[in-house]
Parts: structure tokens; sequence; C-alpha cells
């Protein structure tokens, strides 16, 4: 018998009622949610990728009982999040991305110990277990200073262990690495993997492709409230499995020139984004090769550097699902 998923989502639906203008008064919804279905294993991770306003945060906070949803139905732990939310929350964890949800004021210790308290963990476990959260986090020797002295890096480690502290089966996490230096964020990938690894069931949401490609055993696109595509990194990537990327830098590229790339056979897509003080332009092309030979003639008299072609991406596989609604 198949074992009992760890998170599911039975048509989820939330719908936002708002009101708009000044003399006559409009009632607007807004569909947060659009009847989503998933289902998620004990153990794994799982990555949540969309652009801003998709729905990745609203179905985080049902889930963990914070929001309630118009209809459908979010099961954790085969508990329902809104008739057995008081059982789950004893069950799983929690960690918003940002500086939010820790008292500045206070040492890391004493911020730890009050969320312990309001946990109602024993104290003896509590003591235990945060010693060993400060020692896994390397918050070690710090964690008697204000946490307004502390890094970046540091706080989103303390609100790690604040979601560790009640030893969760399942935790999630909204966006954990943002804002994060390249080195703080591969530090905290690393430690999310081996929660994975050691049993704990994962929740992730992420804007960074690479993020969710590196470390997430599953994934799932959502655009508009609703999943356009579920699988593991790699299968998510077939969507553009026909296709080769070529990319160029340029500076002061004309309209009239990208309009002609666009008319090339094999082309899908062409992209073009600022850099420094030159222009990338990136072509989504069935026949790598042939675009290739092709950008003397329609870019005669324009300076080209660095012109490459490449494998897709996660990345790329994501901007054609999610299309133009970033």
């Amino acid at each position: 018998m198949a074992a009992q998923p760890a998170i599911e989502a039975r048509q989820l639906r939330k719908t936002y009622t708002t009101t708009r203008g000044i003399f006559r008064r409009e009632r607007v919804e807004r569909a947060a949610l659009r009847g989503v279905d998933l289902k998620i294993a004990p153990g794994e991770l799982f990555g949540l990728l969309g652009p801003n306003g998709a729905g990745k945060t609203t179905m985080v906070k049902i889930f963990t009982t914070l929001l309630l949803p118009s209809s459908g139905s979010a099961l954790v732990l085969g508990l329902d999040a809104v008739k057995e939310q008081w059982a789950l929350r004893k069950r799983i964890g929690f960690v918003f991305g940002g500086e939010r949800g820790l008292y500045w004021r206070l040492s890391g210790i004493d911020n730890l110990r009050y969320f312990a308290d309001l946990y109602r963990i024993p104290p003896d476990v509590s003591r235990r277990r945060i010693s060993e959260l400060l020692e896994r986090l390397d918050l070690s020797g710090r964690e008697r200073d204000r946490v307004e002295l502390y890094s970046r890096g540091m706080k989103q480690r303390l609100h790690l262990a604040r979601g560790l502290l009640n030893d969760p089966e399942v935790l999630f996490l909204d966006e954990p690495t943002i804002g994060l230096d390249p080195v703080g964020a591969r530090e905290l990938r690393v430690i999310v993997r081996e929660l994975a690894d050691a049993g704990k069931t994962v929740f992730l949401t992420t804007h960074y492709m690479f993020e969710a490609d590196a470390i997430c055993d599953r994934i799932a696109v959502i655009r508009d409230g609703a999943i356009v595509a579920e699988g593991t990194p790699s299968s998510i990537k077939t969507v553009v499995r026909d296709q080769g990327i070529v990319e160029f830098e340029v500076v002061g590229m004309p309209v009239e020139r990208l309009a002609g790339l666009r008319r090339l056979p094999g082309v899908t897509s062409v992209a073009i984004s600022e850099h420094e003080l030159a222009q990338v332009v990136t072509v989504h092309c069935a026949r790598p090769a042939e675009v290739m030979t092709q950008l003397g003639v329609i870019l005669d008299g324009v300076n080209l550097e660095k012109v490459s072609s490449r494998e897709p991406t996660l990345e790329d596989a994501y901007v054609q699902l999610i299309g133009d609604s970033q």
C-alpha cells in the first residue's frame, strides 16, 4: 500500500475580495489559488517555483494554518490544516524569508528560549535542542549577542533554528535564501538538503532556479494560482529539450534587428537584458548552429561579442512555462 502523502492539496482554492474606486465602490475578486492538487511524499524535498503573486506564499500559509482556504482541503501528515490546526502546529515548522519574526533587542539564545516556551517544550529538552541547533547552524559564540547585531545570514540561520525547535516532521521554507550573499545562501542550501536526507519532509518556495535544480527532489511551477508543470528538475527541462540557446552581447541593439531574429526558422523566443554597459540577447531556437550562421547577416554592422550556444537550463524551462506572467 502506498504511503500516505506528507503534504496534500485537494482542489485548494483561495480567493480575496477587495474594493476599488473612489466614488463608486466596486467589489473585485482575485483568485490566488485555483483548484490546486498536489501530493508530496514523506522525506521529499519539494520546491515550488513561480513569479511574485503566483500563489506560493498563500499555499504555504494555508498548509501552516496561518490562512484559511476558500474551498478544498489542505492536509499535512494526514491532519486537516483547518479542522485540526492545533494538533498540526506541534508537528510542523516554518521559516519565512526576510528579517521579520525575531526580537531584535533580545539575544539569539533568548529568542530561541522564548519560542521554545511557546511550543511548550520541556526545559531539559529545549536546553539540549537549543545547544545542538546553535552548534549546527554556526551560531555558537554569538548566541548571547543581540539579534540586531547579527548579519543577514546569521538572522536567517536563527530563523531556521527557530523553525527546528520542535523537531518538526515537516518543514516549510518560504524563500529562505532571499537577500543572502552567495556564501550564506549556499551554506543554507547544504543544511536544507541535509535535513531532507535525514528524513524530514521539506516544502521550499524559491525564485532561484539553480537552487531548485541543485537540491530539490521534485518541483512544481505555479502560474496565476495554478500548477502548470510538476516533476523532477530533469523532467521539467524536457519542456525545452528540443531547443538550444544562442547568447551574445551587443551595445545598442536596433529594434528592427530583434524582429529579424524572431523571424528566423526555428526561433521560438528572443529575450534581451541589460548587463553592465552591454545588452545580453538570448535566443531560444530549435537549430542553434543554423541561427549562429545567420547572425552575421541579420546583425550586419552591429558589434557582436561573446557569441555562444548552450543547452537549456531549468530557468529556460521556467521562463517558457510562466510566459508573460512576471
